[in-house]
């Protein structure tokens, strides 16, 4: 069976939930398995595209008051927003393999300061016993309560990115990768902050690696197939032999597309019903363009260029009825401006800046003078933001 690049475009519209709105944040961040987290206001911007009722304050109570999202490293060492019944899944199926890594590289960053496993080890125990008498701290509190964390060592020695850290630095996020720590809340007064408190991990149900792939692939299947082996490796960071064994477990379905093979969950054959024409404004990291490897039947390769930055990190994006047409920015003032760079049709790009205009008016209005910088800028962004 063929899926073509119009049907794909369909299902993306309606289960992302940018065509058709979501209730909650945890609904929102289910329709795409879980929401970059790297810059902390792509978890609220990624959000707001896809709810019915968009604002911080929701995606606020989710993350720290309810706890029903949890910001947490993941699949490719990035640090994503995920729904917290998800938390065991992406731990056994991605993170403790890259915790491994991470543990090996800071024993040897650390020796170079003459620290050993068991020093290491004695200074984590502190930490868990510190959490536990004062429930939740910044870093810097942490530190002054264990100094140990403060201490200095010089790492990539005679490299261009040579440079100096801290234990606390490195540790406090090993911890976290092995699931003894967790981001439990802001430590700012501006939700786009990326300064959050620490505190013990909750207990969390085991899996074995490959049930917890088998799981994740199929979320993954469930809002972003058809899909090909390449881009689910892609989008997991796994080897093929996982993704492969992955697919097997969950009955992955065949299908053609324009691309090669492709892979859906089984009984996910039939052909979606396509939206009524839709426009988003999509924030930089936003999990929907960052979801597959192979992008050309959602954005044209000639927009490539303008709109990733250098290490392939997608800036902010403008979306009409499946595909992207242009980027976006913030002014100095606060005001959202967008530039279309895809010839649409005059009728059609009537139709766009209409509803784009309306998209930017109403992030204005909940965005509340909140200046948003994308942690990874772009040409197209910095252009525009500069107007």
């Amino acid at each position: 069976m063929r899926i073509s690049a119009r049907q794909r475009q369909a299902r993306l519209a309606t289960r992302h939930r940018l065509a058709v709105k979501a209730a909650t944040p945890e609904e929102a961040a289910a329709s795409v398995v879980a929401l970059h987290g790297t810059d902390p206001a792509t978890v609220f911007l990624s959000a707001g595209a896809r709810l019915a009722a968009p604002g911080p304050e929701p995606v606020e109570r989710a993350l720290y008051a309810d706890r029903t999202l949890v910001r947490m490293h993941g699949m490719r060492r990035t640090v994503f927003v995920v729904p917290a019944a998800l938390v065991p899944v992406v731990h056994y199926s991605s993170n403790l393999v890259i915790a491994r890594r991470e543990r090996a590289s800071t024993l040897k960053a650390f020796g170079a300061g003459g620290w050993d496993e068991a020093w290491l080890k004695d200074v984590e125990e502190s930490v868990l016993r510190i959490l536990a008498e004062v429930g939740e701290a910044t870093t810097q509190e942490l530190s002054a309560l264990e100094p140990r964390l403060r201490e200095q060592v010089r790492v990539s020695v005679g490299k261009p990115y040579e440079g100096v850290i801290s234990v606390g630095s490195r540790l406090l996020g090993l911890m976290a990768m092995e699931g003894l720590l967790v981001r439990c809340g802001r430590a700012s007064a501006t939700w786009i902050s990326s300064i959050h408190r620490w505190g013990l991990a909750p207990e969390m149900r085991e899996l074995a690696a490959a049930e917890a792939q088998a799981e994740l692939a199929g979320r993954w299947l469930a809002g972003f197939g058809p899909g090909t082996e390449a881009d689910l490796k892609w989008w997991t960071g796994w080897t093929l032999t996982e993704v492969r064994r992955a697919l097997t477990a969950v009955g992955a379905a065949e299908v053609e597309l324009d691309e090669g093979v492709g892979y859906v969950l089984p009984g996910d054959l039939d052909e979606v019903p396509e939206p009524e024409p839709w426009a988003a404004l999509l924030p930089a990291l936003d999990p929907t363009p960052m979801g597959w490897q192979a992008r050309d039947w959602y954005l044209p390769p000639a927009h490539r260029a303008e709109l990733f930055d250098r290490s392939g990190n997608v800036g902010p994006t403008v979306w009409w009825d499946g595909r992207v047409v242009g980027g976006w920015a913030q002014r100095a003032d606060g005001e959202v401006v967008w530039r279309l760079l895809a010839d649409v049709g005059a009728e059609a790009a009537a139709a766009v800046e209409a509803a784009v205009h309306e998209q930017a008016a109403g992030l204005a209005a909940w965005l509340g003078g909140v200046k948003v910088t994308p942690r990874f800028r772009t040409p197209l962004e910095r252009e525009l933001s500069a107007l």
